[in-house]
């Protein structure tokens, strides 16, 4: 542990600080993200999570690492969110474009993206970790954590992504072990049945085929890029699709807006292939981003296709208009 430097901030160097806690704000800010969906309440609760680090600097008795008392003031930061979070109001809801299959419950989700993941300390996750790095910031996971009460969520990812012992999870969460196990068995049990599918590497030929699909008058080429079990959803907008029928009519019903689409741009989130869809403004004549399209591939099948408006497009580094 760096001695000097906890003397120092607690001396009120805000320097020594700093530097304590900085290697630790890259992972704090995937783990906030993990327990809200949101980049911009997570960057939001590490703010507020470093300040009351700060101030209650003088009561770090070191009897765990800063990394782990960090954990747990970034922790019960979000779960004091989830907690007070007022609902947020949505968006004017359009007619769906075509019939959906379902609601979806979890509206607030945003993509994350890959360049804040590269800053990642080459930490590998405790012994008792059940998911790899990848999979756990995949879209569908963070998804299925949204649809957990916040104490399930926040045990599900100190035990099962950062791998705490269940001794030392419980004392983040200031609960018994007991209570803890409790927990994370209902946790454990939703997320199964969510089944969030297990990321891999697409072949460069399938994006290739989705973007020519994706952008052309043929549903048919573009639905046969998909599995059976396909899903299609769009917040924050609560229309979602499942199945190779519902996302052959969705498809169908947008495809006027699909071929003003005459560029797409490659981006990566929450470590999935991804686009930024680009469409002429017939006033100015250049192009305009419309909206990010990010996928999730299994095998030479898609399997999700998540949809999201232009507002999430700048933290991903998509510029809003090109030449």
């Amino acid at each position: 542990m760096p001695v000097d430097l906890v003397g120092r901030a607690r001396a009120g160097d805000r320097d020594a600080f700093d530097a304590l806690v900085e290697p630790h704000r890259a992972e704090l800010q995937a783990h906030c993200y993990r327990m809200l969906g949101s980049l911009q309440d997570a960057e939001d609760a590490v703010q507020e999570s470093l300040l009351r680090a700060w101030l209650a600097l003088a009561g770090f008795e070191g009897r765990s690492s800063v990394r782990t008392w960090l954990y747990r003031i970034a922790t019960n930061q979000c779960l004091n969110q989830l907690r007070s979070a007022r609902r947020r109001r949505a968006p004017d809801q359009p007619a769906p474009a075509a019939r959906p299959t379902g609601e979806d419950a979890v509206r607030w989700l945003q993509p994350y993206p890959d360049e804040l993941l590269a800053e990642l300390p080459d930490q590998a996750p405790g012994p008792e970790s059940r998911y790899e790095s990848r999979e756990s910031i995949s879209l569908a996971f963070v998804r299925a954590l949204q649809l957990l009460p916040p104490a399930q969520r926040a045990a599900l990812l100190l035990r099962d992504v950062l791998g705490y012992p269940a001794a030392e999870a419980a004392y983040l969460l200031d609960v018994s072990v007991d209570s803890l196990n409790g927990a994370l068995k209902r946790a454990r049990a939703a997320v199964a049945g969510s089944a969030p599918p297990r990321p891999g590497d697409p072949d460069p030929e399938l994006l290739e085929r989705f973007v020519v699909a994706f952008t052309a008058d043929s549903v048919g080429d573009l639905v046969a890029l998909m599995s059976d079990d396909i899903w299609v959803r769009m917040p924050p907008l609560p229309f979602e699709y499942h199945g190779a029928a519902a996302a052959r009519e969705f498809f169908a019903a947008v495809a006027p807006h699909r071929r003003t689409i005459e560029r797409m741009v490659p981006v990566g989130a929450n470590r999935q292939p991804g686009w930024g869809e680009y469409v002429r403004d017939r006033v100015a004549g250049g192009l305009h981003l419309v909206g990010v399209v990010v996928i999730h591939a299994r095998g030479a099948r898609i399997d999700e296709i998540t949809h999201f408006d232009s507002t999430t497009a700048e933290r991903l580094g998509l510029p809003r208009t090109l030449d």
